[in-house]
């Protein structure tokens, strides 16, 4: 599996053959995104894609926003699918991606399933839980 990213020009040829993944990853959103939200946000480099691609075919995306803070540049996935990150190789291959883009954290919001996945197989630590409330 390779792991690529595809940069805002490509977004509309790419987007039929990752739409499936970014819409069933935003489903755990609240309502905050939808695939269209996305799009727009990839399009417009706000928001950055990455695939994984295994004998020629996308099977996995990630969708990675990347915010700079006094210590660190953080890539937050905002919403990943498919079998992107899906083995310890996979794992390290995104991470030395991210670095090329001066990522020093990486960070994603997820629910309890996948940080408890993401926690024993992957060394992630519980940073914080983000919680809201309507006003």
């Amino acid at each position: 599996m390779k792991i690529q990213p595809v940069t805002a020009q490509y977004i509309a040829q790419v987007w039929p053959r990752v739409e499936k993944f970014i819409d069933s990853a935003l489903d755990y959103s609240q309502g905050d995104y939808s695939a269209e939200h996305a799009k727009v946000y990839l399009t417009n480099g706000k928001w950055h894609l990455f695939v994984a691609i295994r004998n020629e075919k996308i099977i996995g995306a990630a969708i990675v926003e990347f915010i700079n803070r006094p210590n660190d540049r953080v890539a937050f996935v905002v919403a990943i699918g498919g079998r992107l990150i899906s083995n310890s190789q996979s794992f390290f291959d995104f991470g030395e991606l991210l670095k090329l883009y001066g990522a020093t954290k990486l960070e994603g919001a997820a629910r309890d399933s996948v940080a408890r996945l993401w926690q024993s197989k992957f060394g992630f630590s519980e940073k914080y839980k983000i919680v809201e409330v309507s006003l």
